[in-house]
């Protein structure tokens, strides 16, 4: 069973910057197709950003395009999510996602979840 743990969140002001961290429990996570999904209260979860296996694919949702940024150290066996510019409506749990057959971008089509880490944005 692939493990996903994420780390770095915290609380920050508007303006400031944070990196997510993911580490994945294979050796072999550079076959994976990841990404990051998040959940603000009282909303469903929202699909943030994910990159192919070499990160030669990366694709952003619209609401963060230009301000994050996904990158992955597959030697490592982490994926990580550089968020810039933070705004109070980045403020959400943020979750790190996996599969090995992507199928589109959907929170369903990912096979392996992460137990999330809070990011909080003070305006």
């Amino acid at each position: 069973q692939v493990q996903l743990v994420e780390s770095g969140g915290g609380l920050v002001q508007a303006g400031d910057s944070l990196r997510l961290s993911c580490v994945v429990s294979e050796s072999s996570s550079g076959t994976y197709v990841m990404g990051w999904f998040r959940q603000a209260p009282g909303e469903e979860r929202e699909f943030v950003a994910y990159a192919s296996p070499t990160a030669y694919t990366r694709i952003y949702a619209d609401s963060v395009k230009g301000r994050f940024f996904i990158s992955r150290d597959n030697a490592k066996n982490t994926m990580y999510l550089h968020m810039n510019d933070l705004k109070p409506q980045d403020t959400a749990i943020y979750y790190c996602v996996a599969t090995q057959n992507y199928r589109g971008r959907s929170a369903g089509n990912w096979n392996y979840w992460g137990q999330g880490t809070q990011v909080t944005v003070s305006s």
